[in-house]
């Protein structure tokens, strides 16, 4: 006997694009270049790493669910300073709580706040983080896309979500900056959501991990209890954000992030999780503490992906339509033939790896909103991504 919802998920991006290409044998003579998965490959700033050695003594001790103060204290200075919150609004005992990166954290929250015996809807993005999908069926909800096209500047748009959607809604997942787009949510778009979720009665579980890639130094993108406290909801009702170490800090190893927001949602949150048996062990939390003190590594990061996609977007220039996104390390450009095959062929001649729009969509409201696009991932260091973009510029003008 299984959970007869397992066989409602559908295969993972990678595994649709390791099916792609399988009996595909690229040249021998061009190194491979990937830029299918959002993996950074800058390292992790050393202070972080000494961090983490310097306490593995405490592997002795079983480590809290709720992990030690000084940690929480750091996540809700940080908090605090970046989204302009006031002094004590987030409360480190009541609002915070640590988790192991944001996926297995964006994954349980649905189980821990879906009533599956009301016929609940989630409604997301498309396209998405797949993790959003999966978490939804898994708790028993009928997932609702809301199509991210160019024509919407890739925003969804929520006021044209039918009055019986919200009725049913029970979470609603946000991805800003988006994946795979890089789109940002404004501040008005957060608050107008957060009010609808108090008329409506349901939870934002916003995923903020791109947050902190951004392009113009001097306008970050705004977060989900930035726009509450600018309504006046001062205790976040209905709220969560989720933060990870893997983006911001070069860390994916580490496995490190955290939840915020709502007190009540954050208590019933850490109960599940007690259960659940994922406390932080207590070296990662020390490494994360000093991560989250650290503002210059994140600086220099952002500058390094600037200059990527100066050089990417300098060499493709016209040959493929492709916009500079907001925030994230995303290219998301369309492809002059369909984007499976753009996929395929780029990789039989030029042995370079990318990820087929549609893997990250679904068909909803007659479209998929995925087709004719890719995403290219500019994690590689400069040179590697310099590269990739001259084969592709090639490749696109041998069609």
């Amino acid at each position: 006997m299984t959970n007869p919802n397992l066989d409602r998920l559908q295969p993972y991006p990678f595994q649709r694009l390791a099916q792609l290409i399988r009996e595909i044998i690229p040249p021998p003579s061009k190194p491979p270049l990937a830029l299918s998965i959002g993996e950074p490959k800058h390292a992790t700033p050393n202070f972080i790493v000494e961090t983490l050695v310097s306490h593995l003594h405490g592997l002795a001790t079983y480590p809290t669910t709720r992990g030690i103060a000084g940690f929480r204290e750091a996540i809700a200075a940080w908090l605090t300073q970046r989204f302009h919150l006031p002094t004590g609004a987030a409360d480190p005992e009541r609002h915070i709580l640590p988790v192991n990166g944001t996926r297995e954290a964006l994954f349980a929250i649905a189980h821990c706040v879906i009533d599956s015996s009301r016929a609940p809807l989630v409604v997301m993005p498309n396209p998405f983080y797949q993790i959003y999908e999966g978490a939804a069926l898994l708790a028993g909800a009928q997932p609702y896309y809301i199509n991210c096209t160019a024509e919407n500047r890739f925003i969804p748009d929520y006021r044209a979500v039918p009055q019986q959607v919200w009725q049913r809604c029970q979470l609603l997942y946000l991805c800003s900056p988006g994946n795979p787009t890089g789109a940002v949510l404004d501040l008005e778009t957060l608050a107008a959501l957060i009010e609808l979720a108090q008329r409506f009665d349901f939870i934002i579980a916003a995923d903020e991990c791109y947050s902190e890639i951004y392009l113009d130094e001097s306008n970050p993108p705004p977060g989900l209890l930035q726009a509450a406290i600018h309504i006046g909801l001062d205790d976040f009702r209905r709220c969560l954000v989720f933060h990870s170490l893997s983006k911001r800090s070069n860390g994916p190893g580490l496995r490190s992030g955290f939840v915020a927001g709502d007190a009540h949602l954050i208590e019933q949150f850490l109960r599940y999780r007690t259960y659940h048996g994922c406390a932080m062990p207590p070296a990662t939390q020390a490494a994360s503490m000093a991560a989250w003190n650290d503002e210059r590594h994140v600086i220099e990061n952002r500058h390094r992906y600037r200059e990527k996609f100066a050089a990417v977007l300098e060499i493709l220039g016209s040959e493929i339509s492709c916009s500079l996104p907001k925030a994230s390390f995303y290219l998301w450009p369309e492809t002059p033939i369909p984007d499976t095959d753009f996929a395929q062929q780029l990789y039989q001649r030029e042995n370079i790896l990318t990820l087929p729009g549609r893997f990250l969509a679904r068909e909803a409201h007659g479209t998929n909103p995925g087709e004719q696009r890719i995403r290219l991932a500019l994690v590689a260091p400069l040179e590697e991504c310099v590269e990739a973009a001259w084969r592709i510029k090639n490749f696109v003008n041998a069609l």
